[in-house]
């Protein structure tokens, strides 16, 4: 039997990154969900296990960094990696990102083929 193709959870509230990403994560081969703010976010984490999450942090109701710490806290989640991609890129900002319980932080405006790598790595090796 095969294995499930890697799931991954898109969580943005800008609808052309969210494509772009669903249509890179897809051709990659790759199972996509999306959540299009905070709080989306945190019903997809509780209703389903995904390998990674990509995660903006600006969004109007919950924020990323929010949403991640509920990933961090919730035991059957320990697994999923977390990058979080933002246009907040000041040491301080990512820091309070890898605080939260971010796996890799990218600041926006990041390379596609460079998120695909990082992507690949992050993901538990079979």
């Amino acid at each position: 039997m095969k294995p499930a193709s890697p799931h991954i959870l898109i969580v943005d509230d800008e609808p052309n990154i969210v494509m772009s990403l669903e249509f890179l994560m897809r051709k990659a081969g790759y199972q996509v969900s999306i959540a299009r703010n905070g709080t989306e976010a945190l019903e997809a984490i509780d209703h389903a296990a995904f390998d990674v999450v990509l995660l903006d942090i600006m969004m109007p109701d919950v924020d990323g960094y929010q949403v991640c710490r509920h990933l961090r806290q919730h035991p059957a989640r320990q697994t999923t990696r977390v990058i979080m991609l933002s246009a907040k890129s000041k040491d301080a900002d990512v820091q309070k990102g890898y605080d939260a319980g971010a796996d890799l932080y990218l600041p926006k405006p990041f390379s596609t083929r460079q998120l695909m790598e990082k992507v690949r790595e992050l993901l538990p090796t079979t």
